[in-house]
């Protein structure tokens, strides 16, 4: 039987019974770049950080254990985490990729991948014809879910039937839900993206990000890849990351809780003309989202009356902090044109639904008295 979700934010069962370590419950940060070896041809299990370290193990085999992978790769930011993914393809191949992703996301693929020579077309991934877009060249799906930052909700399950009939890949960025409110592997997927600066780590104090596959095939490349180009996490990172999970279930759920309170009140203020969270029934996926998820997760996106209410806005908020992240335990209101989407051309990102009224809240664990009665301060300044 497999165990829960916060006992396996704590513990591996692999290493229950065994006094290694000194006994020690915080798990050690190997603070080491070598390891000596017993004699020519011995090893003790480490040779170099860069190939492996036995902090970051730990950390990869939680992580794995989370999204129900074979294996995790923990790198040093969620887009250390994509770009070691793209190293396993070829010049020429295409993919179709969720046209809301992060704007990071975007930048790499337009400026990166596209010089390696790869292809994207990029579709509305929860209503446009995914088939429709599959070449001879295709090799995978790329998609998030719910997306960054207009939340919305792709089946995961029904775009993994489409991408086995078809033999490709489908790859999901897993970071707006984490690993304890959604497991794409288990609905299909064959690769799961984190960034794990946001809910994993959970604390916004370190940058990491991880690849998870239950693909034995998939799992030699990465394996070999992260030796070879390093960007593998460092110990202290890794050990911050799991400090920070150890806390992720009662985080998601206290986040979430004060999330729904707070997307209810916005649809109730007059400046607000449209409220993002697929935790709400009139949510498009809101079905979806119940059937593949456990739950709704902690960000919402919202659209104000004018771009002067918006500044108003962010330039107003005191408790809540005016920044470009998300997953912390702090609450966090971002502005998307300007900030984590901002190199995504004009066009593109109006298509998608951002505008200079367009707004995003990660919302936090603070008591939701004080943050309704920050927001209802902010929203009610006389003009």
């Amino acid at each position: 039987m497999e165990r829960g979700l916060n006992t396996r934010c704590l513990h591996l069962e692999e290493t229950e019974g065994k006094t290694e370590h000194y006994g020690a419950l915080s798990y050690p940060i190997y603070q080491t770049a070598t390891y000596a070896h017993p004699g020519a041809g011995k090893s003790t299990g480490y040779d170099y950080s860069r190939l492996q370290n036995p902090t970051r193990e730990h950390l990869e085999k939680t992580v794995a254990s989370l999204e129900g992978g074979i294996d995790a790769f923990a790198l040093s930011t969620g887009m250390a985490a994509i770009t070691l993914l793209m190293e396993i393809f070829e010049p020429g191949d295409h993919m179709i990729a969720e046209a809301d992703l992060y704007g990071g996301s975007i930048r790499f693929f337009d400026n990166v991948s596209k010089k390696n020579h790869y292809e994207f077309t990029y579709l509305n991934c929860s209503k446009d014809d995914i088939e429709g877009a599959i070449k001879g060249n295709t090799k995978a799906i790329y998609i998030e879910t719910p997306t960054n930052p207009m939340m919305n909700v792709s089946d995961i399950a029904a775009i993994s039937r489409i991408a086995k009939k078809h033999n490709l890949l489908l790859i999901v960025d897993n970071t707006f839900l984490s690993p304890y409110f959604q497991n794409p592997l288990k609905l299909g997927a064959d690769i799961v993206i984190h960034s794990g600066t946001k809910f994993l780590g959970g604390h916004n104090d370190t940058l990491a990000g991880f690849i998870v596959t239950n693909s034995d095939e998939i799992k030699e490349k990465l394996r070999f890849l992260i030796k070879t180009t390093g960007a593998g996490l460092s110990p202290f990172d890794s050990w911050l990351i799991l400090r920070g999970m150890k806390t992720l279930g009662i985080r998601m759920e206290k986040s979430q809780e004060n999330a729904i309170r707070i997307a209810n009140w916005l649809k109730e203020q007059h400046i607000v003309k449209k409220v993002y969270y697929p935790g709400l029934p009139e949510h498009p996926g809101y079905e979806i989202i119940k059937r593949q998820a456990r739950g709704f997760g902690s960000m919402i996106t919202f659209d104000v009356d004018t771009k002067e209410h918006a500044w108003k806005i962010i330039e107003s908020v005191r408790m809540i902090k005016f920044a470009e992240s998300l997953g912390g335990v702090e609450t966090l209101i971002t502005y998307p044109t300007t900030q984590t989407h901002a190199d995504v051309p004009d066009e593109v990102r109006i298509q998608n639904g951002i505008t200079p009224c367009t707004l995003r809240l990660s919302i936090g664990i603070e008591d939701i008295e004080d943050l309704l009665a920050e927001l209802s301060y902010v929203f009610h300044l006389p003009e």
